[in-house]
């Protein structure tokens, strides 16, 4: 179905649309320049390393929903053997990963999602094809980011572990956060949205089925279409959840499903990623009341892959 007027009206409001050039393909990523790369380092106090990502195996969150989507699969094609060939007492082992490039932590590439035809900055959704992939704005074309990264913990905000089900979170929770932890954002932060969510994954993790249908198909807190120009007058670089879906689900309007999703990757060309884990992150903020932190998150540059298998590290 047509996007509303409102929802078409808020897109060319927010576009980035020729701002970097009429072949740029990296988006937001542009404003993650040397100035924020400098204050994302500086961020940086102690020396700590937390690690945001979930691991992946079996275990992960995919549950073949949307379709054909799965969890990683390790084979091994080599267990402590050495080619009778080659010289020397060595032994090797090898092994092969089969996985969709969502079934973890992840970023997505800007060729992720299309709209009438086009992906980010007018890019033909043509240039995605089943034998090369994105030829046009795929994850190798997201270079290392290196930025300053401000934890939203909206769960906390609210005093609860995780946010109910559908909460919308909208740009007031993000003022009222930034407000709590006392930053100003600015050109090239990165904003990690934490709902709570993730602990239902990591209770699946431990053996609760429930848990995990409640992660990867259930109801879940996220960002409403009302936070997409906070994150457009801001200027941030790019935003990450620790959610399965990444926006509020149920979504807010079944004929507009995934409209954050359209306005941040396709009109924005705002990078943005799910299934991250803020929970050992969190507590540590609320420890010493620091939110902000060194982020460094690395996907791999799989030429044409739409989505970016990524192990984050926030350094504290």
């Amino acid at each position: 179905m047509p996007r509303s007027a409102e929802l078409e009206a808020l897109a060319q409001r927010v576009s980035n649309w020729g701002r970097w050039g009429d072949d740029d393909e990296r988006g937001t990523q542009n404003l993650i320049d040397d100035a924020a790369v400098m204050r994302g380092v500086g961020a940086a106090r102690t020396g700590q390393r937390i690690s945001l990502a979930v691991p992946l195996d079996l275990k992960s969150p995919q549950s073949g929903q949307p379709a054909r989507r799965t969890n990683p699969l390790l084979t091994m094609l080599s267990v402590n053997e050495r080619d009778p060939m080659a010289p020397g007492d060595w032994l090797g082992t090898d092994d092969h990963i089969s996985m969709c490039t969502c079934a973890g932590t992840h970023i997505d590439a800007l060729a992720h999602i299309t709209y009438d035809g086009t992906m980010y900055n007018g890019h033909p959704a043509a240039a995605i094809t089943p034998t090369d992939g994105a030829t046009r704005c795929g994850v190798e074309t997201i270079t290392p980011i290196v930025s300053r990264g401000i934890l939203a913990d909206v769960a906390a905000l609210h005093a609860t572990d995780v946010l109910d089900g559908g909460y919308a979170i909208t740009s007031d929770d993000l003022d009222a956060c930034m407000e709590r932890a006392g930053i100003t954002p600015e050109p090239g932060d990165v904003i990690c949205v934490r709902t709570g969510h993730m602990r239902h994954h990591l209770a699946a993790r431990a053996g609760d089925q429930a848990a995990h249908r409640r992660y990867s198909t259930g109801e879940a807190a996220g960002l409403s279409v009302d936070t997409v120009s906070w994150f457009h007058q801001h200027d941030i670089g790019a935003v990450f959840t620790d959610t399965y879906i990444f926006e509020v689900w149920p979504p807010e309007d079944w004929n507009e499903m995934l409209a954050v999703h359209i306005l941040h990757l396709r009109d924005m060309g705002l990078i943005q990623g799910q299934n991250w884990n803020f929970e050992e992150l969190a507590s540590a903020c609320a420890e010493d009341g620091v939110f902000e932190f060194t982020l460094l998150a690395n996907p791999e540059p799989v030429t044409g892959s739409a989505s970016g298998i990524v192990h984050p590290v926030a350094v504290r």
